[in-house]
């Protein structure tokens, strides 16, 4: 037989997939695993946002929609954008798209060529290397220093360009680290991508998951930002809806253009009657996300403070998203070792944090999207193995 893919076969799977399959595994097999590894919020989505999809599928909304995405559903993500990020964009500069990550791969695929770099802020989600990797392009890991908790600065930002840099990749609030930029933040990456003239995908899927008067700020609302700037959000966290797979990107004109034929040559759009539920979460009710931000930011006061209390566990506080990325400063164990500890001698599932670059080496990631309950039971062992390792 001939050879397979080269390209596909030098690229990781998914760590927190794989992590998180070996944790229902695990459970099917009778052990008590505490999964913290994954990210998907442990909330039903809203009443009202089901009752969308059910009514669109029973009126017989279940052929082909518009590729692009349906008109009411753009005009609704254009609306959302402009009241609450600032952002002006008309709905002919939206894709809708079957999850964020494939918004991703649209706003990558129509931006490189051969031999091009995007710079990634690492420690970073374990899915945009390859991205970047499969449309050909070149990842360039910019470590961020764990003991200034991810501070991102010019300097750093500047060291890391070359003639053949072409955007950098941004995630706040961030996964792993619960980092949300700060206002000097914002501006440093601002100042080098209008110098560098550089494009930015700005990955906003936790922009609602704020905590202590966190701020998020959008940078394609900056000054200069409009036209370089990709937003790639989505409905799994904020709505509660990872398994309905919807997102959307919004970009200038150009680029828009580019990741339809992707897209209509690929995936074809989202599904019909998803997107009415779309509708529905932009359009209706609103409080089901603060009740659910309200129950987070429950679960991160309880672990912060559970956690200092733990011999041999450091944690830095977390401005957003739902996840703790904690040290074990007393250990001579790497983050691997020590998340296979965990797992094996306190049943509790972690994504060890080299998974997310090497910026993350020392660190593990713990979702907090779980039931307090399991939480608490974490807590308990952590308490008792955690000093020993």
């Amino acid at each position: 037989m001939q050879n397979l893919s080269h390209l596909l076969a030098g690229i990781p799977p998914s760590a927190t997939v794989a992590i998180s399959d070996k944790a229902r595994a695990l459970k099917a097999q009778g052990r008590d695993i505490i999964a913290l590894a994954g990210g998907d919020p442990d909330f039903k989505t809203p009443q009202h946002i089901i009752d969308a999809a059910v009514k669109a599928m029973n009126a017989g909304d279940t052929n082909y929609p518009p590729a692009q995405g349906k008109p009411k559903l753009l005009e609704a993500i254009a609306a959302k954008l402009e009241r609450e990020n600032r952002v002006k964009v008309n709905p002919g500069q939206i894709i809708v798209t079957p999850g964020g990550k494939w918004a991703l791969y649209l706003a990558i695929a129509a931006l490189v060529n051969p031999g091009d770099e995007i710079m990634i802020l690492e420690p970073a989600w374990v899915s945009y290397d390859p991205i970047v990797t499969v449309n050909g392009a070149a990842p360039v890991h910019v470590s961020l220093p764990s003991d200034q908790n991810f501070l991102v600065t010019e300097e750093i930002l500047r060291r890391h360009l070359s003639p053949r840099t072409k955007a950098i990749m941004v995630n706040s609030p961030s996964n792993p680290t619960g980092r949300v930029l700060t206002r000097p933040e914002i501006d440093a990456i601002v100042a080098v991508a209008n110098a560098a003239d550089l494009y930015v995908i700005s990955d906003e899927i936790y922009e609602y998951l704020l905590f202590d008067g966190a701020l998020h700020y959008s940078l394609a609302a900056e000054p200069g930002m409009a036209a370089r700037t990709i937003t790639v959000n989505g409905f799994s966290k904020a709505f509660a809806m990872t398994g309905w797979r919807l997102g959307w990107l919004a970009a200038p004109q150009p680029i828009v253009k580019l990741a339809m034929k992707l897209q209509t040559h690929s995936v074809t759009s989202a599904a019909s009657f998803v997107m009415a539920a779309g509708i529905a979460a932009l359009n209706g009710p609103q409080d089901c996300i603060q009740e659910m931000v309200a129950s987070y930011a429950a679960r991160r006061r309880f672990m912060l403070d559970a956690l200092e209390e733990i011999p041999g566990i450091a944690c830095a506080p977390i401005e957003g998203a739902f996840y703790l990325f904690p040290t074990f400063p007393n250990t001579a164990l790497n983050s691997a070792q020590v998340a296979d500890a965990l797992l094996e001698k306190a049943d509790i599932a972690c994504t060890p944090g080299i998974e997310f670059g090497a910026a993350g080496e020392g660190h593990v990631r713990f979702s907090i999207a779980t039931a307090m309950s399991d939480l608490e039971r974490a807590v308990e062992r952590l308490a008792r193995v955690a000093p020993g390792l």
